[in-house]
């Protein structure tokens, strides 16, 4: 799939290997998730060969998609009073990034209704705001799961966003992550690349056993051999839902404290993890405005700091 970004909208010419696809699956990418796909389909925002499209048809090979991004960024009708305090690491008028606690959701899915980190950023943008400004809408860029910890690009207006997501499709944007693995790699660093997609039997899970592969490549290095476990450097290069977690767990190396993909026996309770433990913690990306070269380093927080202490004891 090729594309480029117009005033309001991203124009993509369907590729032959998405022949027959469904068109939220082939938008998928360009917009951060399904959900958020069929979100700018049914707000009427998606022309397909510049007819109205509908989320289930499938496409075909040659054909031109237009959809316009900015129902995404839409202005706030109501700043929540109870999503928690956020930590900005880097913040100007264009962007802001920010580190999402373990626990907090990106953003609202089906069945919950609890604050989310994109109401944890609108509060943070309502108080920073000139008075009688409308509150922004973060423009989410890409996402972390729920007890996934780290760092988040958030756009602060439509044509940022367009420029940082075409950066993450251009792969140059380097989003990097600190696993604790239980057991240790074959070789000091490694590619696995393996199509993932939703688990055949097991529908809340991903897996390389799918009937809906989409490419996923994870790069990764030894930080650090430990007696019982390994930390690991993980560079992604593609963002598929659970990608590190399925693609660690495929190599026989599940990350430790996973309650989806990591071994029902494995470390996790034995150094007091009540969660996985990954943490997305650098950022390397250019300023879509300015040009800066931009490097964000977010600390381990407690928790995996004191399991990682534990696993080198």
């Amino acid at each position: 799939m090729s594309g480029h970004g117009g005033d309001a909208s991203v124009s993509l010419a369907v590729a032959p290997e998405q022949d027959g696809e469904r068109l939220d699956v082939v938008l998928a990418e360009v917009c951060g998730s399904r959900a958020r796909a069929q979100r700018v389909i049914a707000a009427g925002a998606v022309l397909v060969d510049g007819r109205p499209a509908s989320k289930r048809q499938a496409v075909q090979t040659g054909q031109t998609i237009v959809a316009d991004l900015g129902v995404l960024a839409a202005p706030i009708q109501e700043v929540r009073g109870d999503a928690p305090p956020i930590t900005v690491l880097h913040e100007d008028e264009q962007l802001l990034v920010v580190d999402k606690p373990a626990g907090l959701i990106v953003h609202h899915g089906a069945g919950q209704d609890g604050p989310t980190l994109v109401d944890a950023v609108a509060g943070y943008l309502s108080t920073t705001s000139p008075p009688g400004d409308d509150p922004e809408r973060p423009g989410i860029v890409h996402r972390l799961d729920r007890e996934t910890s780290g760092l988040l690009l958030i756009a602060r207006d439509d044509a940022t966003h367009r420029a940082l997501q075409e950066a993450i499709r251009e792969r140059s944007v380097t989003r990097e992550y600190l696993a604790l693995v239980d057991g240790r790699p074959d070789a000091r660093s490694g590619t696995i690349d393996a199509p993932i997609g939703r688990d055949r039997h097991q529908r809340t899970r991903h897996s390389l056993d799918t009937d809906s592969p989409r490419r996923a490549v994870t790069h990764f290095t030894i930080e650090e051999l430990l007696p019982r476990t390994s930390l690991l450097r993980v560079t992604l290069e593609t963002g598929r839902t659970h990608q590190i977690r399925v693609h660690l767990k495929a190599i026989g190396l599940p990350v430790v404290g996973d309650p989806e993909y990591g071994r029902p026996h494995g470390e996790g309770q034995a150094l007091g993890l009540e969660r996985q433990f990954l943490h997305a913690d650098r950022l390397t990306f250019d300023h879509p405005t300015t040009g800066e070269r931009l490097q964000v380093e977010s600390p381990l927080p407690d928790d995996l700091a004191q399991a990682l202490g534990r696993a080198r004891g």
